[in-house]
């Protein structure tokens, strides 16, 4: 006869099967297909009173009669596990992506020049109007996202993840205490950043500081429906922006970031990596397979761009803000590599000079 094997429990893998022969005429127990494994060599021969296993770490075991003293056994393979779910949030497509930038004063949608309705191309002609607005996450409020969408645009929230800045009060905020303060009573700040005496680095390896600003981006970024999250001060390792004070490495940094991509993922957001050309390594690459679009300053004035091929290559837009160069220096160069160009004036106030 055949019973399962008590030791199996609810059948799941691995699969067992024991054959038990309580009459005389030996029974023969025919090769085993697929993960089977037996006791003994497949081919087993048992006499009455014998008893055989066969453990299986497949989907499942099959038993076929072959005859009255003949069983086939076959285990069945396991499928292959399911795709990984395709992402739900949005990313910076590829292609030909108008986009406008304004972080120095609360987006006015009544604005010719905040909206980019009156920007013209190299050639002269009319820009098209922008469908992607990077705005900051704190001083807009909800009803301009949904404004925004309303139109059928995207819309990015600016915050600052590698660096506090004491810009913003509680009030605007919506907080008790604002996010610098916090960070601040936390002992979470490093060194001041140079030329920005309102701005200090953030301690990225203290665990109360990633938790103030995962805290700023729900509240800001997911609270407020924006479709992604642009974090600034991403590469801070290498010390172009000044010392840290704070010992932060490459490794610091990798680490740091994956944790806020993952998050943002979590609140159904794209992350828009910032400036990670511009570490004089290959961080940029590293940081590809969790990001969802890059933004860059100067990467043409700095010789700075190639990397962001990988994010085209990924299917991933790439947007880039040169402040110092006129439209003739760098849009072809960003026109043929994919990259969405503009001429961004430094205070990011709205004026722009699109390449495409």
């Amino acid at each position: 006869m055949i019973r399962p094997d008590p030791a199996s429990g609810n059948r799941r893998s691995p699969h067992r099967l024991v054959v038990a022969v309580a009459v005389a005429l030996p029974v023969v127990l025919l090769a085993a297909f697929g993960a089977a494994a037996a006791d003994s060599l497949p081919g087993l021969t048992l006499s009455g009173g014998q008893s055989g296993t066969v453990t299986c770490s497949g989907a499942s075991l099959s038993v076929t009669p072959e005859s009255a003293t003949q069983l086939s056994v076959s285990c069945n393979p396991s499928p292959p596990p399911p795709p990984p779910p395709s992402p739900t949030w949005w990313s910076i497509p590829t292609g030909n992506v108008s986009w406008q930038w304004v972080l120095n004063h609360p987006l006015s949608l009544n604005s010719p020049a905040d909206m980019g309705t009156t920007d013209v191309l190299p050639d002269g002609s009319p820009a098209p109007a922008p469908t992607v607005f990077d705005i900051d996450g704190i001083i807009n409020p909800a009803s301009t996202v949904a404004a925004l969408h309303a139109r059928g645009d995207h819309v990015i929230c600016y915050v600052e993840a590698g660096s506090a800045g004491n810009y913003y009060s509680a009030n605007q905020e919506g907080v008790a205490t604002s996010y610098y303060d916090q960070l601040q009573a936390a002992g979470a700040l490093g060194n001041t950043l140079p030329g920005y005496p309102a701005e200090r680095f953030v301690n990225i390896n203290a665990p109360v500081a990633v938790g103030i600003v995962e805290a700023m981006i729900r509240q800001q970024c997911s609270g407020k429906g924006f479709d992604a999250v642009e974090t600034d001060l991403d590469e801070v390792y290498p010390g172009y922006d000044g010392p840290t004070g704070l010992g932060i490495t490459k490794s610091d940094e990798q680490s740091f970031l994956t944790t806020l991509a993952n998050f943002i993922h979590g609140l159904n957001m794209g992350w828009i990596a910032k400036n990670l050309v511009d570490t004089g390594d290959n961080f940029a690459t590293i940081m590809q397979p969790l990001a969802d679009g890059l933004l860059t300053e100067n990467c043409n004035q700095w010789n700075q761009c190639g990397q962001a091929s990988t994010y085209i290559a990924h299917g991933k837009g790439v947007l880039n803000a040169e402040y110092n160069l006129s439209t003739s220096q760098f849009c072809p160069a960003d026109n043929a590599a994919g990259i969405n160009g503009a001429q961004i004036d430094s205070s990011v106030d709205g004026f722009r000079r699109p390449c495409r």
